[in-house]
């Protein structure tokens, strides 16, 4: 075998490293980190009170045809008792934020698929005092905590490689959050055999704050801000089970947001319209008196769907 000589070795090097295409290097433009920290802020403040126009919701991202948004929540409220009418309501919600970034190297775009997970609860304490026989204000008093986790997952490893995207918070960040606020709502009740009838309008307005954020630069803030109409009928279908009349349910339910943050979702209202079953089991010695199940239609500005609801009373 003969060996080449230095000076020609050198140059057959330098000609590979020539003819080696560069990786291309992908960078993120136009990311503002804090307008997508307020975005799931804003988030939050759709599940501060208990609202069965905004229990179950996903929105698609046209991008990533993922889900942009998905939302899923549950809660309710009751009085203790007439005699002693302290009204208690609470409230728990898990949700995912898919924030898109677009990372280019001047003639390609990908899309990196990150995941930010918020988990919410909150409670409310208020009075009832009655105006007349079926109709009672209920003032209340709502504190909301909340958390936010961010994760890259499948993404990690190419934004490390190809982009110059900051880590430091979608990739493992975290965000607490706390609210506090009220809530003024004006309740009608009747049961009877014949029918039962629910009204409620009601006015919130909680305001929330971020704490505790992995990076201190990344600090979020929104108003809950909202009035809502919620009415139901119940009544006896003729049919009976579990030794009790099984009734037909009827629902209907509109949402009003207000406030700075409202439409920063695509939407500043919502309507929902159900029908459904209840059973009676209060005949059997059970933890639950009736079990409910109610399909409801949603639509409002942009969004369109079906969610169905299951409840219980006790």
């Amino acid at each position: 075998m003969r060996w080449l000589r230095p000076p020609l070795l050198v140059l057959v090097a330098l000609t590979a490293l020539i003819t080696v295409p560069a990786r291309a290097q992908f960078r993120t433009e136009g990311v503002d980190m804090q307008s997508h920290v307020n975005g799931v802020m804003s988030l939050m403040t759709l599940t501060v009170a208990p609202d069965v126009t905004t229990s179950s919701l996903s929105i698609t991202n046209s991008q990533s045809q993922n889900p942009g948004i998905w939302m899923t929540q549950f809660g309710g409220g009751f009085t203790w008792s007439r005699e002693t009418p302290l009204y208690l309501e609470g409230n728990a919600a898990y949700s995912r934020y898919d924030p898109v970034f677009v990372a280019s190297d001047g003639t390609e775009q990908r899309v990196l698929p990150a995941r930010w997970n918020t988990v919410t609860a909150t409670g409310g304490i208020g009075w009832d005092f009655p105006i007349s026989e079926h109709w009672v204000v209920r003032p209340i008093f709502n504190f909301t905590l909340g958390y936010v986790a961010s994760d890259l997952r499948v993404a990690k490893f190419f934004v490390e490689s190809n982009t110059e995207l900051d880590l430091d918070f979608i990739d493992g960040g975290r965000l607490n959050a706390y609210g506090l606020g009220g809530s003024l709502m004006l309740d009608y009740e009747s049961f009877s055999p014949e029918q039962d009838l629910d009204l409620e309008i009601r006015y919130t307005d909680v305001e929330l704050r971020s704490y505790g954020s992995s990076n201190e630069a990344v600090q979020g803030s929104a108003s809950a801000q909202s009035v809502g109409l919620w009415a139901r009928r119940r009544a006896p279908t003729g049919m009976t089970a579990l030794q009790r009349p099984v009734r037909y349910v009827l629902e209907y339910a509109h949402t009003r947001f207000l406030g700075p943050d409202a439409g920063v979702l695509g939407f500043n209202q919502l309507n929902s319209v159900g029908a459904g079953f209840e059973l009676d089991s209060s005949a059997y010695d059970v933890w639950a008196t009736r079990w409910r199940a109610v399909l409801r239609y949603k639509f409002g500005p942009n969004v369109t769907g079906w969610s169905l609801g299951l409840a219980l009373s006790f």
